[in-house]
């Protein structure tokens, strides 16, 4: 019996890659191993940048470059995201982005409503 395997999209891949700059921008922490494995998934999905290779082709010991490889891989395909300087306008801004989690349904409400609820009121 053959293994099937998941495999992302192209636009499933770039959705990710924006997602955890989203995160990281809200000051989440997001790991090396997780930015690496987030370029490899795209890398896999047919997104071809110098850059993406280089990200997905770091070593455990080179995981220290990761987030500098991301920012620019971010940067090349306009994905790059900055929250809001000031304070209140940037817990507006996440609380909108965990709201539309919730709605389109990629982010259980119950976890959602924690979100909002622990980092942005």
């Amino acid at each position: 019996m053959p293994i099937e395997k998941n495999v992302m999209t192209r636009d499933a891949a770039l959705e990710q890659l924006s997602h955890i700059a989203r995160e990281r921008a809200f000051g989440r922490r997001v790991g090396s191993d997780q930015l690496i494995q987030a370029g490899l998934n795209a890398l896999i999905a047919g997104v071809e940048i110098p850059s993406l290779a280089m990200l997905a082709g770091l070593l455990r010991n080179e995981e220290p470059e990761a987030p500098a490889l991301f920012d620019q891989v971010l940067e090349e395909f306009g994905l790059l995201f900055h929250s809001p300087a000031a304070p209140r306008a940037a817990k507006w801004e996440m609380a909108y982005w965990v709201a539309g989690q919730i709605a389109d349904g990629t982010l259980d409400p119950a976890a959602g409503t924690h979100l909002i609820w622990a980092d942005v009121a």
